[in-house]
C-alpha cells in the first residue's frame, strides 16, 4: 500500500496501516494484526506464566506477523514486597473509608483474587520476571510507559527487539530518542490510564520537532477513536496512532457485556481525571468510588502501589457480579465515538476509509 496512510511505522514493522491497538485482550490483537494494524498486548497483570501462554497463543494465529507486549517497570516501589506486606502498609483510616463506600453502595466481595495481585507495578521482583518472559521469547516489541533504561535497551536490542517508550512531556521524549527507543508514543492528556497533563494536540508536535532527524517514528496517543484522529495526528507529524478505548466494546473485547454497555453509553465528561484508583493520576470512567474520592470527607489517596490495593477489591467486585452501577473502567476522552459493538476488523477498516476521505476532501479542494 502506498498514499498518505503509509507511513515510517508501516516500513518498520512491516504493516498495512498505522494503526497500533492497546488492548488486554489477546483476541483484539489478533483480530488488529489480521486486518493489517499491530497490536500491542497489556500483560502488567499477569503472571510470567500467563504471559508466555498469550504469546504462544498469539503467535499460533498471526503467520510469523509483528506484535507488542506492555509492561510497566516501576522505579519507587520495594525490590520485594508481598502483596500482604503491602496491605498491612495501609493506613486504618484509609481502611475504614473503603468499608464505608462497601456498605453505602452495597459493594460485594469479589468472588477471586483481584488481578491487581499479579501488577508488575507491586514490586520489582514481579516487573523483572514479567520482562524476562518478554526477553525469553523475543517478543518483537516491547512497550513502557515508565521509562526504558540502558540495561534494558541494550539487552532487547542484542535480542533483535524493538522498545517502545509512552511519554507525557517533551523532555521525556528527549531523554528516551538519546537514550536509543526505537518508537516514542507521545501521549496526551486526553488519554485512558496514567497520562500526563498536556494534551494530545500540544504534545505530539512538541515530540515530533524532538524526534526530527533522529529516524525515531512518533505515534500520537490520546483520545483516538476516529479516522479524522489518525489524519489530525498524521498532520501534526505522528507516524501512526496509539488506540485503546476503541476496542473496549468491540464483539472480541473479554471485557463484560454490562461494561461493554456503560462505555458505550459513556460521554467524554463522563471521563474523569483522578489519582483516588492507583494513586497515579489516570483517566478512567467515573463511579461511585469515584464520588466518594471527590468529597471532603475522603482521605488523601495513597501513594502507588498502595492505593491500588485499597481500590482492587471494589473493582474486582464490580466486575465479578456484574454491577454496572459500580463499574470503573481507563477510558479516554474520545469514548463519545465508541457507539456499537462491531468486529475489530470493521473498526479498524472504518478508521482507514475515514482517514482517506478526508485526504481525499483535501486533495480535491
Amino acid at each position: 500500500m502506498s498514499g498518505p496512510l503509509h507511513t515510517q511505522l508501516c516500513e518498520k514493522l512491516g504493516i498495512e496501516y498505522p494503526v497500533v491497538a492497546f488492548t488486554h485482550c489477546k483476541d483484539v490483537a489478533v483480530a488488529v494484526i489480521n486486518a493489517g494494524g499491530f497490536a500491542v498486548l497489556g500483560e502488567a497483570l499477569h503472571t510470567p506464566d500467563q504471559i508466555a501462554a498469550d504469546i504462544k497463543w498469539i503467535r499460533e494465529r498471526i503467520g510469523g506477523k509483528p506484535f507488542g507486549i506492555d509492561l510497566v517497570l516501576p522505579s519507587s516501589v520495594a525490590e520485594e514486597q508481598s502483596v500482604d506486606e503491602l496491605l498491612a502498609m495501609i493506613p486504618q483510616g484509609h481502611r475504614d473509608f473503603e468499608q464505608m463506600i462497601k456498605r453505602k453502595y452495597n459493594v460485594p466481595d469479589p468472588k477471586i483474587a483481584p488481578d491487581i495481585h499479579h501488577w508488575g507495578g507491586l514490586d520489582q521482583k514481579r516487573a523483572l520476571a514479567q520482562l524476562d518472559v518478554v526477553f525469553d521469547e523475543r517478543v518483537p516489541v516491547f512497550a513502557s510507559g515508565l521509562g526504558s533504561p540502558a540495561f534494558l535497551l541494550k539487552r532487547a536490542h542484542d535480542l533483535g527487539m524493538q522498545v517502545w517508550g509512552l511519554v507525557g512531556k517533551p523532555r521525556q521524549a528527549k531523554k528516551q530518542i538519546e537514550a536509543g527507543t526505537d518508537v516514542i508514543i507521545a501521549q496526551g492528556y486526553d488519554a485512558a490510564g496514567h497520562t500526563g497533563n498536556i494534551g494530545t494536540f500540544s504534545i505530539v508536535p512538541q515530540v515530533v520537532d524532538q524526534a526530527r532527524g533522529t529516524g525515531v517514528p512518533v505515534i500520537a496517543a490520546g483520545g483516538v477513536t476516529t479516522g479524522r484522529h489518525l489524519a489530525a495526528a498524521l498532520a501534526l507529524g505522528a507516524d501512526g496512532v496509539w488506540t485503546g478505548s476503541l476496542w473496549l466494546a468491540s464483539r472480541e473485547s473479554d471485557v463484560n457485556l454490562p461494561l461493554k454497555e456503560r462505555l458505550i453509553e459513556a460521554e467524554t465528561d463522563d471521563t474523569v481525571y483522578s489519582n483516588c484508583i492507583s494513586g497515579y493520576t489516570m483517566r478512567t470512567t467515573r463511579s461511585p468510588w469515584h464520588d466518594e474520592w471527590l468529597s471532603d470527607a475522603a482521605p488523601e489517596p495513597l501513594k502507588p502501589p498502595l492505593q491500588m490495593i485499597l481500590s482492587s477489591n471494589y473493582i474486582q467486585g464490580s466486575l465479578d457480579y456484574q454491577r454496572k452501577d459500580l463499574m470503573t473502567e481507563a477510558a479516554g476522552q474520545g469514548i463519545h465515538y465508541v457507539k456499537e459493538m462491531k468486529p475489530a476488523r470493521q473498526i479498524l477498516s472504518d478508521i482507514v476509509e475515514e482517514a482517506l476521505d478526508v485526504f481525499d476532501r483535501f486533495a480535491d479542494a
